[in-house]
C-alpha cells in the first residue's frame, strides 16, 4: 500500500498540474493499478491517521476525491469516497491547514466542495477559490463558478446521471447535447 509521501510524490511531481485533469485510458489504468488498494484502504477507514497533518490530509484528499475519479471513471464507484473527502476537507479548513499547503495543490482542499451536489457546498467552493486560494486565479475560480451554475440550474451534475443510474430530465439532456460543461465554460468566459 502507498504512503502519504508516495501519493504526494506521484501526484505532485510525477504527474504534475498538466495531468491532474487530463484523464485518459492510460492514465486512469496506471492510477487504478497502483492506487486501488490505497483507495480501498481509505474507503475502509484504514487511512484516517493520514488526517493528522496538512500533507496527510492533502494525500487523503487526492486519493479519495481525485484518484477515485480516475480509477473508477464512468462508474458509481468514482463518487463513493466523496463523503470521506468532504469531511476531511471540512476539518482541514477549520484548522486552517489548507493555508499551509502551497498553490496550486491547495485546490484539492476545495474540490470536495466543488464536487458536492448542494448549493451550500458550491458557494463554499467559490468562496474558497476567491479568498483562500492565494490570490486571484481566474481559471480555478471560473471552474468553481461553473460547477456552482450546474448545481444551481439542475440540482445535480447531469454528467453523473448515467453512472449513478439516474434519469436525465429534458433540460439535462439538452445541456448535455449542447456541449455540457465545456459549453458552459465558454459561456462564462464570454
Amino acid at each position: 500500500m502507498e504512503t502519504v509521501e508516495t501519493v504526494l510524490a506521484y501526484w505532485l511531481r510525477d504527474l504534475g498540474e498538466q495531468d491532474w485533469y487530463a484523464g485518459g485510458t492510460a492514465l486512469d489504468a496506471a492510477i487504478r493499478t497502483r492506487f486501488a488498494a490505497t483507495w480501498q484502504a481509505a474507503q475502509a477507514g484504514k487511512l484516517d491517521g493520514w488526517q493528522a497533518s496538512p500533507n496527510g490530509v492533502l494525500a487523503f484528499l487526492i486519493v479519495t476525491d481525485q484518484m477515485a475519479r480516475n480509477m473508477h471513471r464512468g462508474t458509481a464507484l468514482a463518487f463513493t469516497t466523496d463523503p470521506l473527502a468532504h469531511a476531511a476537507a471540512d476539518r482541514a479548513l477549520a484548522r486552517g491547514w489548507d493555508l499551509r499547503i502551497a498553490v496550486p495543490e491547495r485546490q484539492f482542499f476545495y474540490t470536495p466542495f466543488m464536487h458536492a451536489e448542494t448549493m451550500a457546498d458550491q458557494n463554499r467552493s467559490v468562496a474558497c477559490y476567491a479568498s483562500r486560494f492565494g490570490g486571484p486565479d481566474p481559471d480555478h475560480l471560473l471552474h468553481a463558478r461553473a460547477h456552482r451554475e450546474v448545481i444551481r440550474k439542475y440540482g445535480r451534475f447531469p454528467t453523473r446521471n448515467q453512472a449513478l443510474g439516474r434519469e436525465n430530465s429534458a433540460d439535462e439532456l439538452a445541456y448535455l447535447a449542447e456541449g455540457g460543461y465545456s459549453a458552459l465554460i465558454k459561456a462564462l468566459k464570454a
